[in-house]
């Protein structure tokens, strides 16, 4: 007993070091984190920490694949509405060329406007899917427009430059006009009230329609249909886009191709060569089946040291939930940190066997949870400038099931996040004890971490569908996103307060877990609401379900004051008094939340999101807007991407570098330049 003891002891000490190694090495001290703040962001940068010790051919493959993921950066400002194009590229024009007074109150305005739609792929803010509109007039529009180079405009043959700006004033100016990215709306029909590009000319009931007349070959292998096309009415017929090479989105889709082709040829092995080509196959071949291959040969990969994310990826733009974004992330795998997040994952079954879901709703067989902390060294599509900090992927509940996942945090992106935010003030405003505010600031950045690892590892990977029971996507609709979220979110909080932790080592005593209830808590009840507007209701998908967490585990607890609203000197806090029955409400919630998804169950998913997860008290919210305005405090972080330069000699690469550049409007205009290749209109 004493010998296991003594084990037990040393490999928590050696995991907390590694730990807190991982936390310190990834920005150097002298690097400038922030690079430009407007409106309601700011854009952030990162190191890529061990990139120059690489092999050669590991810098190449990093190089090409980010290449790869760059060369879709056109996709997603199509796919996040019709006209973002349009108005990027004459926006560039103007910012790149204009030639009358560049330190003018009306290039300002412009140049701020240009940069939120640069950090939101489009027009709509990338959170609230709100039509984010300029602070200067048409006519000033028209004026500057008219002062730069007509030459870098996006005319169509013939065109006028007075016909494109009529064209573009209702899209940029009038806020009726493509007012809401993705409307979720119960009362309304959310495809023709959604700006997206997914959809052209149809509603929802005819897309609801189109795919239940779809057939799967194998029922229990279903095809993620509609994730890579766009679906159109096309003579009172309705017909599907599909995003491929020859198809929609195809040149763009080609230069990704060339380099995934040039990634191939100096994969790590034959392993990773496989699903590389699997993935070029899909893109030629548009057909899903194609797809599952890939990810089914993706999955397999646990070893290689360099990876990537490429492709129609997430569904929480498709107000239905069919339809990818396009994403792309390139990372070299964090040796030291990733012996954290694959202790997770290699007690993934315990955790399933210990979970309070009901029996018939747990995965007999937990398989294939690949679990690695990541150095990111390149973003795209989807998952830029706002990032995500943790990945679990594939999506496909089947391929979960029979092959397994992969399960990442983000480690440089949340270390650069959290040393932006650790002077902010935030969390002294709204924790109310001295004893939460001294954990927070000796275990918030683990917390934040492990949380992130269990949500990942443990949270999608868990749990099955019943049988017969069609896909989330089918049975929960536009609630899905959020109540896969919110599951996600309660397996991690339920097993945080577990001395299972840190009998692994992943923490030294419960107040780390403390430490995330308090700060989901906060953040749902409270912190959350400075970034939304006076008067609006809850839409994005994840911000539903940080508030349907807290909100249902305060209004359960309230008689026993489990989580305690305080209010002192105007100012209201809510504090948890009792984190044991906390966690229990937690796993109450967690297996009523699985029940719904395992067995389809919409009106009671719709009720609790409803409920719980949409409405905002009025008078709490502006409280928090009043408390957050003397902070400045920027209510989204985003970031630029590094860049990597070959070296070349007599033609060949003998080398590549990587810098880190800090002017957002410059590295906007040049990824304009270089990677810009779809015909206005996809």
């Amino acid at each position: 007993m004493e010998g296991n003891f003594m084990q037990k002891s040393i490999l928590v000490a050696t995991l907390l070091s590694l730990v807190a190694c991982s936390q310190k090495h990834a920005v150097a001290p002298e690097f400038e984190i922030q690079a430009d703040r407007f409106a309601d962001v700011q854009v952030l940068r990162y190191q890529a920490p061990g990139f120059a010790e690489l092999p050669l051919n590991q810098k190449k493959l990093a190089y090409y694949l980010s290449q790869a993921a760059l060369s879709g950066w056109d996709i997603i400002y199509d796919q996040n509405y019709q006209h973002n194009l349009r108005i990027r590229k004459v926006l560039a024009a103007v910012v790149g060329t204009y030639r009358g007074d560049r330190n003018g109150g009306d290039f300002t305005r412009l140049l701020e406007y240009a940069k939120r739609v640069w950090f939101a792929n489009g027009i709509h803010h990338h959170y609230s899917m709100d039509k984010m509109l300029p602070d200067f007039t048409p006519d000033e529009f028209s004026a500057m427009v008219h002062q730069s180079d007509a030459s870098a405009l996006p005319l169509a043959d013939g065109q006028s430059v007075e016909e494109l700006l009529a064209l573009l004033e209702a899209p940029i100016f009038d806020p009726d006009t493509a007012a809401k990215r993705v409307s979720l709306d119960p009362a309304g029909d959310q495809v023709v009230d959604s700006a997206t590009n997914y959809y052209q000319g149809v509603t929802a009931a005819e897309v609801a329609s189109f795919y239940a007349a779809k057939i799967d070959a194998d029922p229990q292998r279903p095809v993620s249909w509609g994730l890579n096309s766009q679906l159109v009415k096309v003579d009172g017929e309705i017909v599907e886009k599909t995003w491929k090479i020859g198809g929609m989105y195809g040149p763009a889709i080609e230069r990704i191709v060339f380099w995934l082709e040039q990634a191939s040829a100096v994969a790590e092995d034959e392993l990773q060569r496989a699903w590389i080509d699997k993935l070029v196959e899909f893109y030629r071949s548009g057909d899903l089946k194609d797809y599952d291959d890939y990810n089914i040969a993706w999955v397999a990969d646990t070893d290689s040291r360099i990876d990537t994310i490429n492709g129609f990826t997430e569904v929480y733009g498709d107000p239905l939930g069919y339809r990818g974004s396009w994403e792309s992330l390139v990372s070299i795998r964090d040796l030291v940190a990733t012996q954290r997040i694959s202790t997770i994952g290699g007690q993934a079954q315990w955790f399933e066997d210990h979970s309070p879901i009901m029996d018939e709703h747990k995965k007999k067989n937990v398989v294939g949870i690949s679990a690695k902390v990541i150095t990111v060294v390149m973003a795209g599509g989807d998952a830029a400038p706002s990032s995500p900090i943790g990945i679990n992927l594939p999506n496909a509940n089947w391929i979960r099931k029979e092959h397994g996942s992969k399960s990442v945090t983000l480690g440089n992106i949340v270390e650069s996040l959290e040393i932006a935010s650790a002077a902010s003030g935030l969390s002294d405003e709204f924790i109310y004890t001295d004893e939460g505010k001294a954990r927070k600031d000796q275990y918030g950045t683990l917390a934040l971490l492990l949380d992130v690892d269990m949500h990942e590892v443990i949270g999608h990977a868990s749990g099955q569908i019943n049988p017969g029971v069609g896909t989330p996507k089918e049975t929960l609709k536009s609630y899905a996103s959020t109540l896969e979220e919110a599951r996600a979110d309660l397996v991690s909080l339920y097993f945080m307060l577990d001395p299972k932790l840190i009998e692994l080592g992943l923490m030294p005593s419960l107040d780390v877990a403390k430490t995330a209830y308090d700060d989901n808590v906060r953040n749902g009840l409270l912190v959350q609401l400075r970034r939304i507007k006076p008067g609006d209701e809850i839409e994005e998908a994840h911000m539903r379900n940080r508030q349907l967490i807290a909100a249902w585990a305060y209004e359960k607890g309230r008689a026993d004051q489990v989580i305690e609203k305080v209010v002192e000197d105007g100012k209201t806090y809510f504090v948890i008094r009792d984190y044991d029955a906390l966690r229990g409400l937690f796993g109450e919630l967690l297996r009523e939340i699985q029940r719904i998804k395992s067995e389809g169950d919409y009106a009671a998913g719709q009720a609790l999101v409803e409920t719980y997860g949409v409405r905002i008290d009025p008078a709490i919210h502006r409280e928090v807007l009043a408390r957050v305005e003397p902070l400045d405090i920027a209510s989204y972080s985003g970031f630029m991407q590094p860049k990597l330069v070959p070296v070349e000699e007599d033609g060949e690469i003998i080398d590549v570098e990587i810098e880190y550049p800090d002017d957002f409007p410059k590295q906007m205009l040049e990824f304009e330049q270089t990677y810009s290749f779809l015909p206005i209109g996809g």
